[in-house]
């Protein structure tokens, strides 16, 4: 991560306007089908959380916006990207908990389990500040029509709510709310996000026959 000169970035202009904004953020609400998630959750063990983390991973690594935020008064640009998840402890509360993002879904599979696991039973926050972080939070026993997430103006993380999944005959549907700096991406940006995020759950694979 390094600090960059807004006036040499495509987000100047963003920069100028919406820094001193009172209220900087903007929320987008989108409708998914994830019968594809579902089902591979069912067939393989597999959590449905944290497939969806990985395809918002994936999804944002397509989107170059993703990779600079606004830090404090900075714009800051980052090399890697991470998804947090908010993870129930042992002590009755809840945590958060960064996850690397990885292109090999084994791979971050593999980081969310360890490191959920050792959140909740530590009862401390993981978090990877060298990463730009794409927060979440899955009230997944929850049937709710949308979020607003609460901007505190001390985190200009982009924010993903959803709750649980509706059934109805075969389909699943989930509606998720995206929330983001406007400094960081504007409508445009936030609305091929979403797309790419619908892509990557109704094309995901799971070729590999042994994860857990």
């Amino acid at each position: 991560m390094k600090e960059v000169n807004p006036e040499e970035t495509a987000r100047a202009y963003a920069f100028a306007m919406w820094m001193n904004a009172p209220m900087p953020m903007l929320t987008f609400f989108k409708t998914m089908d994830v019968a594809r998630l579902a089902r591979i959750s069912k067939r393989t063990g597999l959590k449905f959380n944290m497939l969806m983390c990985w395809c918002i991973g994936k999804a944002a690594s397509h989107v170059k916006e993703f990779y600079m935020l606004p830090v404090g008064r900075k714009l800051v640009q980052y090399d890697n990207l991470a998804v947090c998840t908010i993870v129930a402890n042992r002590e009755g509360g809840v945590s958060s908990c960064d996850i690397p993002f990885s292109d090999d879904l084994q791979q971050f599979n593999a980081d969310y389990l360890k490191l959920t696991g050792q959140v909740a039973e530590s009862c401390r926050n993981h978090d990877l500040a060298d990463s730009m972080v794409i927060g979440t939070s899955a009230l997944a026993q929850c049937e709710i029509d949308g979020a607003v997430g609460m901007y505190s103006g001390v985190f200009n993380n982009p924010f993903l709510i959803w709750g649980k999944y509706k059934r109805r005959l075969w389909k699943r549907t989930l509606t998720v709310s995206f929330q983001f700096h406007h400094t960081q991406m504007d409508g445009a940006h936030a609305s091929r996000f979403l797309e790419n995020l619908q892509k990557e759950i109704s094309g995901l694979s799971i070729r590999q026959k042994r994860w857990l």
